[in-house]
């Protein structure tokens, strides 16, 4: 072999070792080409709804509230630029909007005044966990869905909660505790399917 052909070949190698690195660093490894559960707009969470989605972008641009954002490469492969729910810009009021103008049915009706898109579940970061002295999300709360026990400790009712994320979206806990590095809410909404596996403090 001719030191020009092992030069191109080891160019080659290297390359393609690069290339697969700035790859999976961008999110196609293969723990990210799977679809992961995220919170979608109301009624994406039929099992088509990727299959379907189209990433117009239609539903994102007519929210009033600009709760629905864009998925990056965090979320994975399968969910680029598909819709998400991001609690940090706004909640959801549950207004169809979205569905009404989703041109593939992707996001279809549904019956009742809402179906539930996540529930909520408190984190390591509430206030209430240690002082008590934190009432917002029970005060917020448009369903309901959150009382307090005897120690000021909310308390979240599964069945009244629909994942509008108002109690995420003014939750104070990463602004009053900024000192601790901390960028999670004191209360989180997770995705349906993976409810049952996170567990609260």
């Amino acid at each position: 072999m001719s030191s020009q052909t092992a030069s191109f070949g080891r160019r080659g190698l290297l390359l393609s070792l690069g290339a697969s690195a700035g790859l999976f660093a961008l999110g196609w490894g293969t723990s990210k080409t799977q679809a992961e559960p995220l919170i979608r707009p109301p009624s994406g969470q039929n099992a088509q709804f990727l299959s379907k989605c189209i990433r117009c972008d239609r539903c994102r641009s007519v929210c009033p509230t600009d709760v629905i954002a864009i998925g990056g490469f965090s979320e994975g492969v399968l969910n680029l630029r598909t819709p998400v729910m991001n609690y940090k810009y706004g909640s959801c009021d549950f207004c169809r909007k979205c569905i009404e103008v989703c041109p593939t049915g992707a996001l279809t009706d549904y019956i009742g005044e809402t179906v539930p898109i996540g529930k909520a579940r408190l984190t390591e970061t509430c206030i209430a966990l240690r002082t008590g002295a934190c009432t917002k999300c029970k005060e917020q709360c448009p369903y309901d869905a959150i009382s307090l026990d005897e120690r000021m400790i909310p308390i979240i009712d599964e069945d009244k909660c629909n994942g509008c994320g108002v109690c995420e979206h003014i939750c104070p806990a990463n602004v009053l505790q900024a000192y601790t590095g901390h960028k999670v809410r004191g209360i989180e909404i997770v995705p349906l399917e993976v409810k049952d596996t996170k567990e609260a403090p």
